[in-house]
């Protein structure tokens, strides 16, 4: 133990995305025939706190069920990564899940916790620190759907690399998407790094469309604060109250989709961009993928990946996948 001396992160490693992106992403969104917001702009700092908060949700299963599975099946894990492991953690947020698994780890090397939402990111990093006082943590601010590279941590030395990617972010991306990501991270971690990855698997359409719109309206102000980002940050002129949120079931796509719901016929401005808007009209700001086990472990291996082991709850809600990088 280090005693009195307190463990404090390394420096950040910032790769935020620019205002210049955000803006060419609001632009570019905005214009397209169907309109379109990049989901990861809805972690802001205040993006973060709600969808935190969306998380203890009595509606929103995945974060309970996923839990439950990482605390069941923590040391399992723990054996499956090894000691000394050097763990990347992608879109981190308020790092609850990671507890579970360091606290099962074996003589973990380093942390490194990436997120979009510096921070936020910050924070949980600073809070991480203080629990784990042993632990190396050295927090990346960036998008992890772009290319960035890991920092090597001076007197950090580990056996194997892991990734963990909890609560189903990976049902954001669409399926060439998750292609791209898992493949991108496959090339990122190197040969034979591990992947712990949440999916979240197919069920009834009234436990989605309640997951994704609780009666509280936590996910709706979630949804609707990416609006008032783009006023805050590029000038924008949405009236939120013109706005609303709404959760749609896509059988097809076996996807639950988010979108921002226009009330009335309107203008809004960008900027000096003007972007007009139909009754009725919406915004497509996230999808949610649905999978079945099998349909997940043919994605995975199409990526580059094995599939060594799959844990799941009683109920088949929720499900923890381990990846072998080939």
């Amino acid at each position: 133990m280090n005693g009195s001396i307190e463990n404090r992160p390394e420096k950040l490693q910032d790769f935020e995305p620019s205002l210049g992106e955000f803006r060419d992403g609001v632009i570019e969104g905005l214009s397209a025939p169907a309109k379109t917001l990049p989901c990861k702009f809805l972690y802001d700092d205040r993006g973060s706190h709600l969808f935190d908060a969306i998380c203890e949700q009595p509606e929103y299963y995945p974060t309970r069920t996923e839990t439950g599975i990482l605390t069941r099946h923590a040391r399992d894990i723990a054996r499956t990564l090894g000691p000394e492991v050097r763990l990347v953690e992608f879109g981190s947020g308020a790092g609850i899940k990671i507890r579970l698994l360091l606290q099962a780890l074996d003589n973990p090397a380093v942390c490194l916790p990436v997120d979009i939402s510096r921070e936020h990111l910050l924070a949980a990093s600073a809070a991480l620190a203080r629990d784990f006082p042993d632990l190396r943590i050295a927090p990346v601010c960036a998008d992890y759907t772009a290319h960035f590279e890991l920092p090597e941590i001076p007197g950090v030395t580990y056996r194997s690399t892991a990734a963990f990617f909890p609560g189903s972010t990976i049902g954001n991306f669409t399926r060439t998407e998750a292609v791209e990501f898992l493949d991108g991270a496959r090339k990122l971690l190197g040969q034979g790094a591990t992947m712990i990855v949440g999916v979240d698997l197919i069920k009834n359409e009234d436990t989605l469309r309640a997951a994704y719109d609780d009666a509280a309206g936590v996910t709706a102000a979630f949804n609707l604060n990416l609006l008032r980002r783009i006023n805050r940050d590029l000038g924008g002129s949405f009236d939120l109250s013109r706005f609303r949120h709404e959760a749609r079931w896509n059988t097809e796509l076996s996807r639950i989709e988010m979108h921002l719901v226009s009330l009335r016929e309107q203008e809004v401005l960008v900027g000096r961009r003007s972007f007009p808007f139909r009754a009725g009209e919406t915004i497509h700001t996230e999808n949610s993928h649905k999978y079945s086990l099998g349909g997940f472990r043919d994605l995975a291996a199409e990526a580059g990946y094995e599939t060594i082991d799959v844990w799941t709850d009683e109920n088949q809600l929720f499900s923890v996948h381990a990846l072998r990088a080939q």
